[in-house]
């Protein structure tokens, strides 16, 4: 016998119960989004490599994008992020768009990393962007909506947080730490590997790119200090504005936040699970140069992103994921023999054209051998139509929870039904 052929490394096979998962938090997703004023948009899965050259940070185009040369010679990669096609569909358009525009998507991605726990190769990402409105107050907006998921998803305050700063800020002060210009984006890259680093080996990294002991030890003193954002009147302004939302209690200032992603230019967020279990749960910020560098007209913009990984794992281990053992049709109607399975069949269509989710077992079989199959679905009734209730024209309903079963009319029987399922 053949062995199996085993998925691709770093890609996941979504089993129903997988699936359900993630449709579950689609489902959030798209309800956070909607619910403030977010319309929902798609870009192509392929796109050419140029499009992220010196836009994303040379690691994710040298080290994690699937490129390849197709047949006409063009480079042509797995899209790693969105972000990216979206500077680029809003620049096409940018003249017939009203703006502020509001959008979200859900859909695959792919880099290639190492895969390890809350990562892989192939995953799943919510992306919600506003673009045409750089005030604090938007990025205000961006932080409540992302509070709103945590929140949606059962998490509480005490077990996710939202941490948020400025790049625009933290430059500001590097720049009075005398610091050069020429190394401040590797200055960006080392505070945000700060809490994924020992001591030592962060010191040691930090003075091969050029920082002097004191520099180094003033970096630090910095990314301590949680009261830096009252020196910012743009962070005043976000958290006036959070606290406008009663979700402050999801959003605290972190100075060491401030992502590595090179297109970032003024406030950042990232949020993690309080244990420190896991990596970040998701994170972004704003990004206001980013739609003229692909050709379009300069246009403010931020956002942030989610993947499906480390959510799920929190949400795992925090026993908030949903029941997936349940069926998608809590209804089975049975199959008594082949002379009733035409009418068996005519029943099913009527209760699903009554709005009840219906399956029908295939072929006609033993009946305790179907009730079993229906309870390991996770079905919660099974429907018996045999000689003698075509004959006396009823139905007869049997909980697969407690064995009982009882007769009914079968013109009353999708109204019967309902009721079962909403006791």
């Amino acid at each position: 016998m053949k062995d199996v052929i085993r998925s691709v490394k770093g890609t996941k096979d979504y089993y129903p119960e997988d699936m359900a998962v993630r449709t579950w938090l689609y489902q959030i997703m798209r309800q956070v989004s909607e619910s403030f004023g977010y319309e929902e948009y798609e870009g192509p899965l392929l796109e050419s490599i140029e499009l992220y050259v010196a836009k994303s940070g040379e690691e994710l185009v040298e080290k994690q994008s699937y490129v390849f040369e197709d047949r006409s010679g063009d480079r042509i990669t797995l899209r790693p992020e969105l972000t990216p096609t979206l500077a680029r569909m809003v620049a096409s358009r940018q003249n017939q768009l009203t703006f502020p525009l509001r959008w979200w998507s859900f859909g695959p991605f792919w880099r290639y990393e190492r895969p390890q726990k809350g990562r892989s190769r192939e995953f799943f990402q919510w992306n919600i962007d506003m673009i045409g409105d750089g005030s604090p107050q938007a990025d205000a907006e961006l932080a409540a909506i992302a509070a709103t998921f945590l929140k949606e998803t059962g998490l509480k305050p005490e077990q996710a947080k939202i941490l948020v700063n400025d790049r625009r800020l933290m430059e500001a002060e590097i720049v009075q730490l005398g610091i050069d210009d020429g190394i401040r984006p590797k200055v960006y890259q080392i505070i945000d590997r700060r809490d994924k680093m020992k001591q030592e080996a962060w010191e040691e990294h930090a003075a091969e790119i050029g920082l002097s002991n004191q520099q180094i030890e003033q970096v630090q003193t910095l990314i301590q200090n949680k009261d830096l954002w009252k020196n910012s009147d743009n962070m005043q302004k976000f958290f006036e504005a959070v606290d406008a939302y009663s979700l402050d209690d999801y959003i605290e200032y972190a100075p060491h936040i401030i992502r590595g992603l090179d297109y970032y230019t003024g406030t950042v967020i990232e949020a993690w699970d309080t244990s420190g279990d896991f990596r970040a749960i998701f994170g972004g910020g704003r990004y206001d140069d980013l739609v003229s560098s692909v050709g379009g007209q300069p246009v403010t913009a931020a956002g942030f992103a989610v993947g499906n990984m480390v959510i799920t794992l929190l949400l795992e281990k925090l026993g908030l994921l949903p029941d997936t053992s349940k069926s998608v049709a809590p209804i089975m109607v049975t199959i008594f023999d082949e002379a009733t399975q035409l009418e068996a069949l005519k029943l099913s269509t009527e209760l699903r054209s009554a709005g009840l989710k219906v399956s029908t077992y295939p072929s006609p079989d033993k009946l305790g051998k179907q009730f079993k199959y229906a309870n390991r679905v996770g079905a919660r009734f099974a429907v018996v139509l045999g000689p003698d209730e075509i004959a006396q024209e009823q139905i007869a309903v049997k909980d697969l929870g407690s064995g009982d079963q009882n007769s009914v009319a079968r013109a009353g029987a999708a109204d019967h039904i309902r009721k079962l399922l909403e006791a």
